[in-house]
């Protein structure tokens, strides 16, 4: 009796609603993830005062990273899903952490733009290794709050990003405020090392919780199925559907981060009067994937299909993107940011949606793979916007109309295309009753 005491007393206790805590550790990797990408920008006017670079060699170092990051998506994918997801991560963020490190050593604009290079190609690994756990790790309802948890760590990490890394170079120089994000990744991946196992395997996981995951995530597996490949996962229009959510909607976000000061100054507005509203989008953002989230899994809890819960937000993000068309008409501050944050609303809730689609229609084996294939998407499709956007902002400003309006109703007109395209495509077809994917 005595044995047996002692032996109860040496099993570590489980973690009241464990999955919400490995969901706070995906979320700690995306703000890390964004501190270190944005530290770059972040030093960008005073390294292209040290360098004498021209904005066009600031711009041939972000698009180094953004190439890296757009194909490496569907390469750490497809790495994923062999490896896990332990070791996946485990060894992407070893990667960034590392070259984040090691771009202390940089001296020129091609050693920059090497590091940036390598930086994108590690970070990569971030969606399509976050999607794939919460895959492992949350039932179906609670799948879209669990995306928008982890999501919403890379408008926290832009927020808190400035705050960490100008002090340190104020203080210590440029060098040294490109080592400190490498050092979060490596005090991060202590913690996932410790934390992070498979919920049937895991020794700090309650009976209850245990059962509740895994009574949904094993009744699709697919034991002694052949993992699907790159081209069987192409023919399916579900999968195009996922790539499309993504490629149609991402670049209109990357539009609003990046040029919406931008579009303020060419609407007349002064920066200094407009900066408050610049945060506005971000924070508008963050809550509309959580409503996202939420929504859907209340929906499902109410009875709704998978499918009809997923694609109602997405109907609602397609329509709500709209709102970004009406900032032609006026010049009034309050309203453009208004009408900017409604449209990042509605965006994030579609982005959320679009980000748990992998985990609602494929096995654990394709999820990342497929995430990897969007994320690819999303990238080549900002890295074509932001050059057509370069390309008609500067001949209509040459031309002194209106040099953002066609750009702006296109932002608005696009991601309701998507949301048109996800709808016909996201369905259960002759692939479900195959078993290749789930059925929603």
């Amino acid at each position: 009796m005595a044995v047996a005491k002692q032996l109860n007393s040496a099993q570590p206790r489980p973690i009241p609603s464990l999955r919400w805590w490995i969901g706070g550790i995906l979320f700690a990797s995306t703000v890390i993830n964004y501190i270190d990408r944005q530290t770059l920008s972040i030093l960008a006017p005073f390294l292209k005062q040290d360098y004498h670079w021209t904005n066009l060699d600031y711009a041939n170092i972000a698009i180094a990273f953004r190439i890296a990051y757009s194909l490496g998506q569907t390469i750490c994918g497809r790495l994923m899903d062999r490896v896990g997801t332990r070791r996946g991560l485990t060894i992407s963020v070893t990667w960034y952490s590392i070259v984040s490190v090691l771009t202390s050593l940089a001296n020129g604009l091609s050693s920059f733009a090497l590091f940036r290079f390598l930086l994108g190609a590690g970070e990569s690994a971030n969606w399509p290794g976050a999607s794939k756990a919460v895959s492992e790790w949350f039932p179906k309802r609670e799948r879209g709050l669990a995306a928008a948890l982890y999501d919403s760590g890379s408008s926290v990490g832009g927020a808190v990003a400035p705050f960490l890394i100008l002090p340190v170079y104020l203080r210590w120089g440029w060098r040294i405020a490109f080592v400190i994000p490498g050092l979060l990744g490596f005090l991060w991946l202590i913690v996932w090392r410790r934390m992070y196992h498979l919920p049937q395997d895991h020794p700090r996981i309650s009976d209850a919780e245990r059962q509740k995951i895994l009574a949904e995530t094993q009744e699709t597996q697919t034991a002694g199925k052949p993992r699907l490949r790159w081209r069987d996962l192409l023919k399916l229009p579900q999968t195009w559907g996922t790539i499309i959510s993504k490629a149609l909607t991402d670049p209109v976000w990357f539009f609003i981060t990046d040029w919406f000061p931008i579009y303020l100054v060419a609407k007349g507005i002064s920066l200094k009067s407009g900066l408050l509203a610049v945060w506005v989008p971000f924070l508008a953002a963050d809550l509309g994937n959580f409503f996202g989230g939420g929504v859907s899994g209340y929906l499902i809890r109410r009875g709704w299909s998978l499918g009809a819960a997923r694609k109602a937000l997405v109907v609602f993000g397609g329509v709500g993107v709209l709102l970004l068309i009406p900032t032609i008409f006026t010049v009034n501050l309050y309203l453009i940011t208004l009408l900017f944050a409604l449209a990042t609303f509605s965006y994030a809730s579609f982005s959320t949606i679009a980000n748990v689609l992998p985990t609602d229609l494929y096995n654990s084996d394709a999820v990342a793979s497929v995430s990897g294939l969007s994320g690819t998407g999303a990238g080549i499709g900002t890295i074509i916007a932001f050059e057509l956007i370069g390309h008609l902002s500067d001949a209509r400003q040459a031309s002194s109309v209106h040099s953002f309006d066609p750009i702006v109703i296109a932002a608005g007109l696009i991601p309701f295309v998507g949301m048109i395209l996800v709808l016909l495509l996201v369905r259960n077809t002759r692939g479900t009753d195959l078993g290749l994917v789930r059925r929603i």
